[in-house]
Formats: C-alpha cells, structure tokens, sequence
C-alpha cells in the first residue's frame, strides 16, 4: 500500500512539475503553433443554401474534396437563401464566404439600403445558374397579365428575383412571401394565388411532381427584355424537362441568374486574406476532380475565366487565372456566360441588343457555340 501511494505521489508530483514548467516556459517557441491556433489558420467557412438544393451539396463537395488535414478545411454552414447570405458575408464575422445568386446584390441595395456593396465584397468564381420559374394558372398568358394579381414568392427562392423583375417591367402585383415554399404553391394550386415564382435549378423535383392533369396551370414566358439584360441572361423550359407543364415539342422562354461564390474583402495583410487565398488555390486546382462524379452536376457548368460584370475578382482567384494554362477557358458546350457579352454578340449579329425573347434565347444557342471557337 505504501509502494502505491509513493508512486502516485510522485506522478502527482511530476504532473505539477511538467505543468509549471510548461507555464514559464510560455507560448510555443520559435515556428511553433498551438493546436488551437494551427487547426484556425487552415479553416475556412462558406455559407451555403437551406438544405436540398445543389449550393448545400456543393458546400458538402468542397468539404470532401478540398480537404488537406491542417493546412485546409472547409465547413459548410446552412444559410437562409441568397440574399442573407451576402448579408451575412457583410455583416457575420465568422463567415468568409458564400453562394449568392447574382440579382442579390440589386436586392440587398435597393430593399435594405445597403451601401457600396461592390466595393466590400470581391468574387472567387461564377459557379451555375439559377433558372426563374413561374408558375401561373393557364388563364395567364403574359408576364403583364400578372398586373394586380396574388403572387407567392418564397423569400429566399423567389422574392428577390420577383421584386426586381416586377419593378423593372413596371408590374405591381400582391407578393406574399411569408411561408415556405410548398405552402406557397399550394395556396397557388387551391387557387387562392394566381403565380409561383421560384428561382431555382432546372429540373427542380417541387416543380416536376406538380400534378396537373387538368392543365390548369403552366410555366409562363419571361421575356429576355433590355431592363432585365445586365442581371439576368435568357433560359428556356421543354416539355421533356417538364411534360407536366409545357407543352409537347415547345419551349417556353424564361430568365437565368447566375450563382456566384463571394467572399468578404478581406485586407490583404489579414489572416482571413490568407486563409481564402489557401482555399482558392486547392478550388481551382482541384476544379476538374468537382466536376466529376459523385460530385454535383452543377460544377459542370463552372468556368473559372468568366468574370462576373460590375464585381471586382478576389486577387489571388485572379493571379491563378492570369498564371493558368489555357485549359481554364471555357470548354466547349458550357452554359455560362455573362450578360455583357451576350449582349455583345446580339449587337454583331443583330445590329442591336433589341430583340424578341424567343429571337434572344434562339441566339444564345448560337452565342455559346460561337464563345467555344472564340475560346
């Protein structure tokens, strides 16, 4: 008994020991980090999109792949929709960076008066689009039949593209946007609304499981109008994408927005400068390994070159671009494009940028294939 009591006092005795010792020995010495600080220095946040939708499994995809130990980790954080996650990049300090949806930055400026927001955040690349559907019933034929009408749009799906579509074509109309989006449509499909508006990925299962036998309902056009051109680039719905509310063998012309990945602008000396820096370089080097299985689809229509208009690109994005090979460009059969450049492309070969929706979304077919031979 004594022999154990002796050597517990002595291991007591040499835990003391090394603990004192480590205290005046301080901080770790020369290059030295400790755990703690060596685990932050590598870690990066990205806000993402409510569950479901290809921004959380994006996030999720950047996790897996990007990961390298201590040197980089990437956490997703579930956001609340576009809109709140360029305020939260604003204004949250633990977020470096997140999904936005281009048309957010007109949104947050305009409907929250937040200032010289182009000049606070920068963007590391545009990702995928967002496609604006509209679901009305079949007595609607046209975007200005929604004049004066009962319109649901979820606010973090649909509200932001609705509010800034309505305005610049001089629609007023009754918005609620206070329930989710499934009780919305369903208040549209009990027929106590009019239209549905959601901004959301092509194929999206919400619009495809709508049942409607009866025809009661369709996606309605959107014109590709001069208002809309420097937010929004031309889209289009078939019926083989959605036999249950477009017509067999048409098409019906809608919008795209563009989901770019932003980043707060961090001063240059910062350690979170550095941090996002460390990330970009794993994101575009590992680009090609994103947009292959099991990895979401979406990352097929990333294109690291494409700048985003009116946004000035995140540095070190911009110095990996300027040292790339020319395999960065845009490949061949990519979807992404920017509006300005559409818009240049209408003005060669149309003689201006004013033409129909249906001639607009005829002629992006053609734009793409002309920005694969230019490229």
């Amino acid at each position: 008994m004594r022999a154990i009591f002796g050597v517990t006092i002595c291991m007591l005795w040499a835990l003391f020991a090394g603990a004192a010792s480590a205290q005046q020995r301080g901080p770790a010495q020369g290059n030295e980090l400790p755990e703690r600080d060596i685990l932050n220095a590598g870690t990066v946040t990205v806000i993402t999109a409510p569950i479901g939708g290809p921004m959380s499994i994006m996030g999720s995809d950047m996790a897996s792949v990007l990961d390298d130990g201590d040197k980089l980790r990437v956490l997703p954080i579930l956001g609340k929709g576009a809109v709140q996650n360029l305020v939260d990049i604003l204004r949250l300090k633990n977020i470096d960076m997140g999904f936005v949806t281009y048309d957010a930055l007109e949104f947050a400026k305009t409907e929250y008066n937040i200032p010289d927001i182009a000049k606070r955040v920068r963007y590391i690349a545009r990702l995928f689009h967002n496609d604006i559907h509209i679901v009305a019933r079949k007595e609607i034929r046209s975007l200005q039949d929604l004049q004066g009408k009962r319109i649901f749009a979820e606010r973090s799906i649909g509200f932001p593209a609705a509010r800034i579509i309505f305005r610049r074509m001089g629609i007023e109309a009754d918005i609620d946007w206070q329930t989710d989006p499934t009780g919305g449509l369903q208040k549209l499909l009990n027929g106590e609304r009019d239209a549905w508006i959601a901004s959301v990925s092509k194929g999206a299962p919400v619009i495809k499981n709508i049942e409607n036998e009866a025809g009661k309902f369709h996606l309605l056009e959107i014109p590709y109008a001069k208002p809309l051109q420097d937010i929004y680039l031309p889209s289009s719905f078939s019926s083989e994408e959605y036999p249950n509310l477009v017509p067999k063998d048409t098409k019906v012309y809608a919008l795209a927005v563009p989901t770019v990945l932003m980043v707060y602008n961090w001063p240059p000396e910062s350690e979170r400068y550095r941090r996002v820096a460390r990330f970009v370089d794993a994101l575009f080097g590992k680009i090609g390994q994103l947009q292959q299985p099991p990895r979401h689809p979406k990352w097929k229509d990333t294109v690291l070159s494409i700048n985003v208009a009116g946004l000035e690109r995140f540095k070190p994005a911009q110095d990996w671009l300027d040292k790339a090979p020319p395999a960065a460009a845009p490949q061949p059969g990519s979807t992404a494009a920017t509006a300005e450049e559409f818009r240049k492309f209408l003005v060669q070969k149309h003689g201006n940028e004013n033409v129909s929706s249906q001639d607009a979304a005829k002629a992006y077919n053609d734009f793409l294939k002309w920005q694969s031979g230019q490229k």
